[in-house]
């Protein structure tokens, strides 16, 4: 039998979903709930995430993550594409997105192995296929099989634009999409990291701006076209790009 608090859950998350326009099947429900459960597990082993409550984690996290789905050419785009979540943590935004998005070809990648386990216990949890893999964006994207191999390169809470624009767009094929996660007013970070666009291969940024389901948080996507490709010497040696932006 189903408790009364499970019921409240899955109404829940339903609710913030539809409000994306989303309609969730049971199937994606029980994945999202479930999800919820292994976050709080193993958040009392490695620091996983400050937002614990379930309603917070659905909206701030679920929500968030998903946010593309309201933009109906974004998530055109996610359909079927091989998307790299660079330094995806918790599995922000990559898990939620290959919730919805199943067709989608996901890699995660981040530089602490123990996240990475975490990430290959959600995954087989939630029958989820998707690629995990341990290393730093400025090493991986030096490698044949991942440098310019993604359709979109996804990031969500990792570092400043023009720090960023570095770890991600290297990894981004011509005509793909650097996609990142950012606050409602991201106009001084995409000044600061305008040259930085233009040195990596990347095109002139267009913000989606959102806000959050049943709540006052204002969000942004902001979208990066990759129009030419990365000069060979980017990504520079790991560290560098936090120390010295471009």
């Amino acid at each position: 039998m189903i408790s009364s608090q499970s019921m409240e859950k899955e109404v829940f998350l339903a609710a913030r979903f539809e409000a994306l326009g989303v309609v969730l099947s049971d199937r994606q429900i029980g994945q999202f709930i479930r999800y919820t459960q292994l976050l709080a597990e193993w958040n009392e082993k490695i620091n996983l995430t400050a937002i614990t409550a379930f309603e917070d984690v659905a909206v701030k996290h679920f929500a968030d993550s998903c946010a593309p789905v309201m933009f109906p050419d974004l998530a055109e785009k996610l359909e079927n594409a091989a998307v790299a979540d660079i330094g995806s943590g918790a599995g922000f935004p990559g898990i939620p997105l290959k919730i919805l998005f199943p067709s989608m070809k996901l890699t995660m990648m981040d530089s602490l192995a123990k996240r990475i386990r975490f990430l290959e216990h959600v995954c087989g949890e939630l029958g989820l296929e998707a690629a995990c893999v341990h290393g730093r964006a400025e090493d991986l994207a030096k490698e044949t099989r991942f440098r310019e191999a993604f359709d979109v390169a996804a990031a969500r809470a990792v570092a400043p634009m023009r720090i960023l624009s570095e770890y991600c767009l290297p990894f981004v094929r011509k005509d793909g999409l650097f996609l990142a996660y950012k606050t409602a007013q991201p106009e001084e970070e995409l000044a600061q990291a305008e040259r930085a666009l233009k040195v990596l291969g990347g095109g002139e940024a267009q913000v989606l701006r959102f806000v959050l389901p049943e709540t006052d948080y204002g969000r942004s996507l902001i979208l990066v076209s990759k129009q030419g490709k990365t000069p060979a010497k980017y990504p520079r040696k790991a560290g560098t790009a936090a120390r010295n932006p471009l």
